[in-house]
């Protein structure tokens, strides 16, 4: 592939949650824990961001499950549901994030995944939305142990999409992540970097760096 823009953009990264996919544990646990602050403080003390992190850079789910319902056997059922009904957190495509991904496709733009994502509940993703074949190459921190802002999977990516663009640098990159902290850590690594907050911003963005969307 030849693509490349007046300011050396060559291909753009996408991260998932929260760019194309709608997850969220409210999605599933509002039908679970009626009251507010009870159901908030069980997302944020007990299956907790922290906790869950741990999956995607490569715990298993039975082990992290096993581990919170030995500390908090009270919730057992609770907890259990996480994975157990996980699917029903996964509402489904941003289609504005979505529709952004298929236009720079259609115009020929290589596109890369990066997502934090278990190994064990990412293939569901990948297998039930056809937009994830468009990319020419997915680096999932659950297969690959490590996950973002650390510096050694933005490594890894780099190498895996260089084999698909060959002498590949990191300024060629752009990376949308809806996360300030793993924007932070790619333009570190000079990539750039966009902190996708809403897909009008994210496409001047993009335009103000010569991709055709």
């Amino acid at each position: 592939m030849t693509f490349s823009t007046a300011s050396g953009i060559r291909a753009v990264v996408f991260d998932f949650g929260g760019v194309l996919f709608d997850w969220n544990p409210q999605h599933l646990y509002r039908q679970l824990i009626a009251d507010e602050e009870e159901r908030n403080h069980f997302l944020t003390h007990i299956c907790s961001p922290e906790w869950n992190v741990q999956q995607d850079g490569g715990r298993t789910l039975a082990d992290a499950t096993e581990l919170l319902v030995r500390q908090h056997p009270q919730h057992e059922a609770l907890i259990r549901a996480f994975y157990g009904r996980w699917v029903e957190m996964l509402r489904g495509p941003l289609p504005e994030g979505v529709a952004l991904l298929r236009e720079l496709h259609a115009q020929q733009v290589p596109v890369f995944g990066l997502t934090n994502w278990s190994a064990e509940t990412y293939p569901h993703a990948r297998d039930n939305h056809d937009f994830m074949q468009l990319f020419l190459d997915i680096v999932v921190s659950g297969d690959e142990r490590c996950i973002k802002p650390e510096a050694r999977i933005y490594e890894i990516a780099l190498e895996r999409y260089g084999r698909h663009l060959p002498a590949l640098q990191p300024q060629q990159l752009v990376f949308i992540d809806d996360a300030q902290k793993n924007i932070d850590a790619c333009r570190a690594l000079g990539w750039h970097g966009i902190h996708h907050v809403e897909a009008a911003q994210t496409r001047a963005q993009l335009r103000a760096l010569g991709l055709p969307v």
